[in-house]
């Protein structure tokens, strides 16, 4: 397999080497009327579905929580109150990490032609685009399975951390930030790998070898992805950067990125 060819002078300028890899993939797609359309179609949907399942959690949020302060021992008394106030905060983070994780991977999967049509776009004006044989649609609900398990089992471990005093206050958001954008740039880079015929643990060790470049992209998407219907704008312009990404991590020439 390829590897980077570029030697990482500083881990800094690296992370902010990813951040601006989405810009390009931001005016990658902003350039490319085709690509805006359908880019944007799949996320705006599954962004609706989710806006509708976080307004049921939202009017049910104190039914939920008080039934897991009620579970909890000790949770009478003097302490109650705070009881209650951790625990409501747990199930927003709980709730905002695993919207985020699952709306990547249910909006590649129900929105798989439309991002075909980014990563070939994107790949033809970079360079020629590998001619590999289609994955299949059952591996992509596998990988996407396995993807929101392994991803929501380290949610929940940062969650702990988040409980421990005055650390987990800052230390949660950040490490939150930081293995969600980890996981959030693997998922995102999938096709551009496996398009050229490369594994799931090629495209670990690939992106690994320009790690503070691949977090710089994949938290940067995470922190646009809490805001609001950002998702909408911020999807395919991810999957645009991926493609970059992907590129850049394997070592492949490009041609200078120009407007369509």
């Amino acid at each position: 397999m390829p590897q980077n060819p570029r030697l990482s002078r500083s881990p800094i300028r690296d992370f902010f080497a990813g951040v601006r890899v989405l810009g390009t993939g931001l005016r990658l797609w902003i350039t490319d009327p085709r690509m805006m359309l359908f880019g944007a179609l799949p996320a705006l949907i599954v962004a609706v579905v989710y806006a509708v399942l976080i307004s049921v959690l939202i009017a049910n949020f104190d039914g939920v929580t008080s039934w897991l302060v009620d579970l909890l021992p000790g949770a009478d008394g003097a302490l109650h109150e705070l009881v209650t106030l951790l625990v409501g905060l747990a199930v927003i983070a709980l709730a905002t990490v695993i919207v985020i994780y699952t709306f990547v991977a249910v909006t590649l999967l129900a929105g798989d032609p439309f991002y075909e049509i980014i990563w070939r776009r994107v790949e033809e004006r970079l360079g020629d685009v590998p001619d590999v044989a289609e994955t299949g649609l059952w591996k992509s609900i596998l990988d996407s399975i396995r993807f929101v398990l392994a991803t929501v089992g380290i949610s929940i471990l940062v969650l702990l951390v988040g409980f421990i005093p005055v650390v987990g206050t800052i230390g949660a958001p950040i490490l939150g930030a930081l293995f969600g954008g980890w996981f959030l740039a693997l998922e995102l880079s999938t096709r551009a790998f496996e398009k050229r015929g490369l594994r799931a643990r090629d495209r670990r060790r690939a992106l690994a070898s320009s790690r503070a470049t691949t977090l710089g992209f994949g938290v940067a998407v995470w922190l646009l992805f809490l805001i609001p219907f950002a998702a909408v704008i911020v999807m395919p312009a991810a999957v645009a950067g991926a493609t970059v990404l992907s590129r850049n991590a394997l070592g492949i020439p490009e041609r200078q990125v120009a407007a369509a």
